[in-house]
């Protein structure tokens, strides 16, 4: 067997333990250095390893203090932090000439975006986002058996994707603009837009959208019409008031088919020429499944199922939702974005 990745982790804060615990018990990878203003925080991944058998990743409050000392005994980045340092970060990672695994959502700006793609194809290293539904095998199949024309034309998609998101997370950095770059839509509704930005195979042309921040200085809720480029038709909406839970359907109308999935890539329903099909549940486990992807993309055993490519696609529709919202639900042309 080839030697682990050495992996380093900026921002080791809860998402970043949630997934650690997993991850510390594949053999694929070692954790090398972690990097958080919070001491607390980079303990606690500490702890995560120690426990799990593994030596105890080097600490630094200061991610490119740990870029410039550890670099070179590197081989990946996985980069989990609020929204608005993603683009910093993740260029300060690719200019350090290494792979990375960014979380979602990519970027909050379509410059941003323009920007890492440039650093990456200039650096020519992988680069993948951390979408849970973009690396899903159900989406991956599901994007394949599209593109074939096995479900024929596109018609029309909606999608939904709600949470009791406001009082989870009140007063957390999520709910902190100048932190999280958006609210319920750019945070958990953000695997709903780029799960179906994936699936659509087209660029979106117009958007007109509708906030509500019951009071908040980010969006609770949002809903969303839109018209892509190949003519079919799309609703998102997103519901971050509620009683506790989370969940997703998507649902993609096409000439021959119709394709129900949820924003994570969790399930699966095909109804085929009129017969339903059972629902097939994703296999692997959903702290996993993200990361075997990234791994095997690097090993360039499969084609990187979440590019910045479509995370600029990502970006524009952000930037429209966030125009015409602004504006009223007023239809902004995405070509209008840049």
């Amino acid at each position: 067997m080839s030697r682990p990745v050495r992996l380093a982790v900026i921002g080791a804060g809860l998402k970043a333990a949630e997934y650690a615990r997993s991850w510390v018990r594949l053999p694929e990878i070692e954790f090398v250095a972690a990097a958080d203003v919070s001491v607390a925080s980079r303990q606690r991944l500490i702890d995560i390893c120690v426990s799990a058998g593994r030596d105890a990743p080097r600490e630094f409050d200061d991610f490119r203090a740990m870029l410039a000392e550890c670099k070179s005994g590197l081989d990946a980045v996985y980069v989990s932090t609020p929204h608005v340092f993603h683009a910093e970060q993740a260029l300060a990672v690719i200019e350090a000439g290494l792979d990375l695994f960014l979380e979602k959502p990519m970027v909050t700006t379509v410059p941003e975006a323009k920007a890492l793609i440039e650093a990456r194809s200039k650096a020519d290293k992988t680069v993948v986002i951390a979408f849970n539904g973009a690396l899903s095998p159900l989406v991956s199949d599901t994007h394949k058996r599209a593109s074939a024309g096995e479900f024929g034309e596109l018609v029309s998609v909606s999608a939904a994707i709600w949470e009791g998101w406001s009082s989870k997370y009140d007063g957390q950095w999520k709910q902190k603009p100048e932190l999280s770059g958006g609210g319920f839509m750019f945070d958990t509704g953000a695997h709903m837009m780029n799960t179906v930005c994936l699936l659509v195979r087209s660029e979106f042309e117009r958007v007109s959208a509708y906030m509500n921040n019951y009071g908040k200085p980010i969006d609770i809720t949002c809903a969303v019409a839109a018209r892509l480029e190949n003519g079919a038709l799309v609703t998102l909406n997103a519901a971050g008031e509620g009683p506790p839970g989370c969940a997703s359907h998507i649902t993609l109308f096409y000439s021959k088919a119709i394709v129900r999935i949820d924003a994570w890539g969790a399930w699966r329903e095909i109804e085929l020429e009129g017969k339903p099909g059972a629902r097939e549940v994703a296999e692997a486990p959903h702290q996993e499944s993200p990361l075997k992807s990234f791994l095997a993309v690097r090993r360039g055993e499969e084609e990187n199922p979440s590019t910045v490519e479509n995370g600029l696609r990502f970006a524009r529709l952000w930037d429209a939702i966030k125009a015409s919202a602004a504006r009223n639900g007023e239809s902004v042309r995405i070509s209008d974005i840049g």
